[in-house]
């Protein structure tokens, strides 16, 4: 038997806790704190805090959604295989190409923030040239093994988590010791302006972009089928990861918030060339002269952007694996090396990903921001599938009689919470211009693959009536 030719169904189960755990936790902490939060700040100043609270509460609904659902069966292909077992076939293999071409967006902007971070030290320096050179190594990286990829995605969770941990103690010094200057105090939460200096509408509008930053908690479904102990592992990795996000997301913007007021970390954000040209946690310790310190930041959030797009990697190759064996991709996407690696579902988004380095190269000005908004409204559609797929399982699992052992919080109820939620959310989007386009592109893209769909139905309809003639 060839290398290309190994058995389809062996994925090895050689992710540990801590892995899981830090897979996890290195989906979200990534481009959406490091630089999304710059929106988010311009949109509702000190109010954020607030924002990503709730979101990360929303967050955790849905993740406690998907885990009741894992750890009954613990599955690749996650929340794809539960919509089209729970909610139908079109579900399922909508739910799976979302995911899949959601992946390959953040993938691409992984790459993009990766050559805006670098530009930190060379401006001169193309964006495209550091897209190309990260790319080529991260996926060579995962054509290795998955225990390779498990070691390297521990460690860079590991540098960045001791990064936003040093960078909150750091700046918590600085504010109680009075060494961040007279301008740093808790009070600039609310004094330039108020802590809704935009008022409620201000915050509201933010929410899409706080979404965004949460995207990526989804990721450790993929890894079900590669964890020794799903059944302990999940709900483990489940129950502490969104605590951790929430410490670091609101610890360090709270420091951050504190140490100048938040109209003077805009202002310089924009004189450096725009809201996403820097990331304003590596801005706030240049306006306060700390720039060694700034210049640590910017390569522990370098690394933070590698580790998210190494997950986009693994998690969309994992996908399109399980997808094919549920017949909603093509089945060459099962082969796997004799390392259990699936090389072809690796190769495919890849190659589409591999576009970043060329949409870089022809506008490399607008390129974050498109992403982020088009990431926002597939992140949506994945949320809303988890949302629906764990109602109708639940529905399942009662007419069975059967009680779960991992159960969501308050669910049903809080099912229809997280769906009143987005629909929020979507409607904020339809009255942003800057990404009404994203909103507007929903329906078209669900349209696109059901055409898909009823083509693929309509493959297999002929193909059974002609083996049936024979």
């Amino acid at each position: 038997m060839s290398e290309q030719e190994h058995r389809p169904d062996s994925l090895k189960r050689k992710l540990a806790n801590r892995h899981i755990q830090l897979i996890a936790l290195g989906g979200t902490i990534g481009t959406g704190l490091f630089l999304g939060s710059a929106g988010v700040l311009a949109l509702a100043g000190p109010s954020m805090l607030l924002g990503y609270a709730i979101g990360g509460v929303i967050a955790f609904l849905i993740m406690r959604f998907l885990g009741e659902m894992l750890v009954e069966t613990p599955v690749s292909s996650s929340f794809s295989h539960f919509a089209g077992k729970y909610w139908g076939e079109f579900a399922g293999f909508f739910s799976g190409w979302n995911c899949c071409v959601l992946y390959i967006l953040v993938g691409m902007l992984e790459l993009t923030a990766a050559g805006k971070f670098v530009q930190f030290w060379w401006p001169s320096i193309p964006t495209w040239v550091v897209a190309a050179i990260f790319f080529l190594m991260i996926n060579g990286m995962n054509f290795v093994s998955v225990r390779l990829y498990g070691e390297t995605e521990f460690w860079f969770a590991m540098i960045k988590i001791a990064a936003v941990v040093a960078m909150i103690v750091f700046g918590g010094l600085l504010l109680v010791s009075g060494a961040g200057g007279s301008a740093a105090a808790i009070g600039n939460l609310w004094r330039a302006g108020g802590f809704f200096p935009n008022g409620v509408r201000g915050l509201a509008m933010a929410m899409p972009f706080i979404v965004f930053s949460f995207g990526g908690l989804e990721m450790l479904g993929f890894t079900a089928a590669e964890t020794a102990e799903p059944g302990k592992t999940i709900p483990r990795a489940i129950n502490q990861v969104i605590f951790r996000v929430l410490i670091f997301y609101i610890g360090s913007m709270f420091v951050m918030l504190c140490l100048t007021p938040w109209t003077q970390l805009l202002a310089s954000l924009r004189a450096g060339g725009g809201t996403y040209s820097n990331s304003p946690f590596v801005m706030i310790f240049s306006v306060l002269d700390f720039k060694f310190t700034a210049d640590i930041l910017n390569f522990v959030i370098l690394t933070a952007t590698l580790s998210v797009y190494n997950g986009m990697v693994y998690c969309n190759s994992r996908l399109l694996y399980g997808m094919a064996q549920q017949g909603s991709a093509p089945r060459r996407l099962m082969r796997v090396n004799r390392r259990g690696v699936p090389t072809e579902a690796i190769a495919l988004p890849g190659a589409l990903t591999a576009l970043c380095v060329l949409l870089n190269y022809v506008m490399p000005n607008g390129v974050i921001e498109l992403l982020i908004s088009l990431i926002t409204a597939s992140l949506i559609f994945i949320w809303i599938t988890i949302i629906v797929a764990h109602l109708k399982f639940r529905r399942s699992m009662q007419a069975l009689g059967h009680k779960t052992s991992f159960r969501a919080l308050g669910s049903p109820a809080s099912n229809y919470l997280c769906l009143v939620f987005l629909a929020g959310v979507v409607w904020v989007m339809l009255l942003t211009p800057g990404i009404r386009v994203s909103a507007y592109a929903m329906p078209v893209w669900l349209a696109v693959v059901y055409a898909a769909f009823r083509m693929k139905v309509a493959k297999a309809t002929r193909c059974v009536a002609e083996e049936a003639q024979v």
